[in-house]
């Protein structure tokens, strides 16, 4: 898939399958009630903003469900697009109940690096679509995420391609270590909250 194709996706099933939330939306856990500016008014998982530093932010996320898929020993971009489009298939009704899910942000890619890198990308489940319906693909799968700390710093402008988000990784890393944080060092992972590599994207490491 060309990269005008992907964004289009992207942008399609950021608009067309929005499923607006009432006014309960405040009293349900999970979903932030005040959500950042740069969810653009979609569901996404609530934080609280515990400092923020000229290079990074640190956040405590509530517990949250996602549904997700891996691709192994394969190029970032390639691994995006082609997981993308499985977890896009998801939402859009390959599922048990054939049902549509309300497209949320950010779109969270989890990184291995290594000789054969592993990418996991995550869609948020707001906790009005709660129970999920079960995926019908057997390469995707829902689970559940604890509460936990992250250290995220943005990305601004546009990320297309792999090298300029390890480099923003390297520069999160390094002021992490500068200021004392111990913080997970075998895996990473980015997040997009507007059509891929553009835009708003944070790069993000998890506390110890």
């Amino acid at each position: 898939m060309d990269k005008a194709a992907l964004v289009f996706m992207f942008i399609t099933f950021g608009t067309a399958n929005h499923v607006p939330r009432s006014e309960l939306q405040n009293s349900i856990p999970g979903l932030a009630s005040q959500k950042p500016a740069f969810c653009n008014g979609m569901d996404c998982p609530e934080f609280t903003v515990v400092k923020s530093t000229k290079d990074y932010e640190i956040r405590d996320y509530v517990a949250t469900d996602w549904v997700s898929t891996d691709q192994l020993n394969m190029e970032y971009k390639e691994a995006w697009s082609k997981n993308f489009m499985k977890l896009s298939q998801y939402i859009s009704g390959q599922n048990d109940k054939m049902q549509k899910v309300a497209m949320t942000f950010p779109v969270v890619t989890r990184i291995i690096p290594g000789q054969e890198s592993n990418f996991r990308m995550n869609f948020f489940v707001a906790p009005a679509q709660k129970p999920a319906p079960k995926p019908t693909n057997p390469e995707v799968f829902l689970q559940s995420i604890p509460t936990l700390r992250v250290y995220a710093r943005r990305v601004a402008g546009y990320a297309r391609d792999y090298p300029v988000w390890k480099d923003e990784a390297v520069k999160l890393e390094e002021a992490l270590t500068k200021d004392g944080l111990e913080f997970v060092t075998e895996k990473w992972w980015t997040a997009s909250y507007d059509a891929p590599f553009n835009r708003h994207n944070e790069v993000i490491f998890m506390a110890k």
